[in-house]
């Protein structure tokens, strides 16, 4: 997974390629004229964006929003891809091992569409194939037929050794979230296990890894909070290593009677500001808050990829913000075709 091959890595060549593509990312301006489109009217203005060689190959088999869609995250796929073969050495690694998310990502999406009933094209239409698996792997692994043949071949292909009480979970017929939390809490314990601390970019990197796991526990904590589970039953889905929300803390929030009564703890956190105008309404809708959560990891993010220029943060920056590109584009997409008006797409809007 985390290969550690003691070559310090080619940061000043990566760095360079992602600044002139994040210079090519969408701006505030892009997103106000594409909510004035229609869906086909969005597609040609993407097209001419960065996207036309995906809109033009898929436009064989899909049109209109799938069209959209399938060919925002087939884009980022590729550039991912090509950043991960162009690092060297233990920039490679982490690069590497960081994008593996998108295998667990997948994973996710071939069983939730399995479980819908959709056929192989539906499911493609949201697979990344930016991790360890091709998209010529995703095929195999979509074209089996039980959840229990998905779940061994996957483990095989990406490394990910499943527990026996998962793997019972499973057979027992509970809930997909059983494993789609397991793959989260795996995903991450074996990123944060396998940086080596002996570098400086190393650390940097164990430490926006942690970051991003107080992220994934709080929205975790608060998701369930507004399903009115509170407790233990909050705890066992809680990705150890965080930075700032330790098992401590996090009993504190589960345990809180509700979201109002965790603002105190909350308070005290980085992210805090972020979030505050959006939480008296959490109970409501988590999107305000979760919208606050990434932006602030898109802050920070860019903070010290201008503090550390020669490191891997300005790199992990940059797909930050294509993922959210991405996400605004499918955003306004959706939107439109729902018939949501403007201000409320625009309030959906990471920017």
């Amino acid at each position: 997974m985390f290969r550690r091959n003691g070559k310090k890595g080619n940061y000043a060549y990566t760095v360079a390629r992602v600044k002139a593509k994040k210079s090519l990312l969408m701006k505030e301006e892009d997103y106000s004229k594409m909510m004035m489109m229609t869906v086909p009217e969005m597609s040609r203005y993407i097209s001419e964006t960065g996207y036309q060689k995906e809109m033009v190959d898929l436009a064989v088999r899909s049109s209109g929003l799938d069209l959209l869609e399938h060919a925002t995250y087939t884009n980022m796929a590729k550039v991912f891809s090509t950043i991960l073969e162009a690092s060297e050495g233990e920039l490679s690694d982490m690069l590497s091992a960081y994008l593996a998310k998108w295998d667990i990502w997948n994973m996710k999406v071939i069983l939730r569409g399995k479980s819908y009933g959709l056929d192989a094209n539906g499911i493609k239409e949201d697979l990344v194939p930016a991790g360890s698996l091709s998209a010529e792997s995703l095929d195999k692994l979509i074209a089996i037929d039980s959840q229990e043949d998905i779940i061994a071949a996957f483990g095989k292909m990406a490394h990910v050794t499943f527990t026996p009480e998962v793997l019972a979970a499973q057979k027992a017929g509970i809930n997909l979230e059983e494993i789609e939390d397991y793959l989260d809490k795996f995903y991450y314990t074996r990123l944060v296990n396998s940086v080596d601390t002996s570098s400086r970019p190393s650390l940097l990197f164990l430490n926006f890894v942690r970051q991003e796991i107080d992220l994934e526990n709080l929205e975790t904590i608060l998701k369930l909070k507004v399903e009115g589970i509170r407790g233990d039953a909050v705890l066992k889905y809680i990705i150890p290593e965080g930075k700032h929300i330790d098992m401590k803390l996090a009993m504190q929030l589960a345990n809180a009677e509700s979201i109002e009564a965790m603002i105190p703890d909350l308070a005290g956190l980085d992210f805090y500001e972020n979030i505050k105008d959006a939480l008296p309404t959490a109970n409501k809708s988590l999107l305000g808050v979760l919208a606050g959560l990434k932006g602030y990891a898109m802050q920070q993010a860019k903070k010290f990829s201008h503090l550390y220029p020669l490191s891997v943060i300005p790199v992990l920056d940059f797909m930050i913000h294509k993922e959210n590109e991405v996400d605004n584009i499918r955003i306004i997409a959706r939107g439109t075709e729902s018939g949501l008006s403007k201000e409320e797409i625009k309030a959906l809007l990471v920017i």
